[in-house]
């Protein structure tokens, strides 16, 4: 039976890098982003870079909580075990606590991208995993998860969280032969970076991260990654 990957976020950066390394492995592929047009564009890509790639795509913006409902139902679809997640989906605004709107509205849409797409859409997708008793769970954290830093602001708050929740995850599925792996990267060169004077070698790339899931997958299940921290060689940014 063919093996599945879900990834949210697929069309760029890190997200992309994974979709192309597991369906280069012969992975099927679910993923989702804002974007169909880019969605599109990652399918025909695909089919380029590996003949045959079986790759599902879905447009939904998953800071909204219908909508991660949505890619769940969309995902469960096809009926498929689920053996690796990837919860990929991010969103970064720059900015102090202090200089944020007074409303609260920055973090809750921190919260909302960061933290909650991947909450709502592991909640939906674990009671088959667990049924299986196999399967890993990645979740997209950051060095701003360990570490905070000026100019970070809600940001940071949000991958605080999401590492919070990566380590209750880990805990709570061990015993169910479930893996869970906290990915830790520093600045890479994605769309988040774009217009930064910069040259690239100061960045991680986009595949580099990628193998090291995909090395921390492979693992046999006697073993578990649970934290990946990555960083430019020559440091953080």
């Amino acid at each position: 039976m063919q093996k599945y990957i879900v990834v949210t976020g697929g069309t760029k950066g890190i997200g992309r890098a994974v979709v192309t390394r597991f369906a280069q492995a012969g992975f099927a592929v679910v993923t989702c982003a804002r974007s169909a047009a880019d969605l599109a564009t990652l399918t025909t890509s695909l089919a380029q870079q590996v003949p045959g790639a079986v790759v599902h795509t879905l447009a939904a913006d998953l800071s909204q909580a219908a909508e991660t409902a949505r890619f769940a139902e969309f995902v469960q679809r096809f009926g498929a075990p689920i053996e690796v997640l990837v919860n990929n989906t991010g969103a970064f605004v720059p900015g102090r606590l202090q200089d944020e709107p007074t409303d609260g509205s920055q973090l809750r849409q921190m919260i909302d991208v960061n933290l909650y797409s991947a909450y709502d859409l592991t909640r939906a997708l674990l009671p088959a995993m667990m049924q299986r008793r196999t399967g890993h769970i990645f979740n997209m954290c950051s060095t701003a998860s360990i570490m905070a830093y000026p100019n970070g602001g809600s940001y940071c708050v949000a991958k605080f969280a999401l590492y919070g929740m990566t380590k209750v995850l880990r805990e709570e599925l061990k015993e169910h032969g479930l893996r869970v792996t906290a990915i830790l990267p520093g600045a890479t060169l994605t769309a988040s970076w774009e217009g930064a004077d910069l040259p690239a070698e100061r960045f991680i790339k986009p595949e580099d991260v990628a193998e090291a899931v995909f090395g921390a997958y492979s693992l046999s299940p006697q073993a578990v990654v649970e934290e990946l921290l990555i960083r430019p060689q020559l440091g953080d940014i």
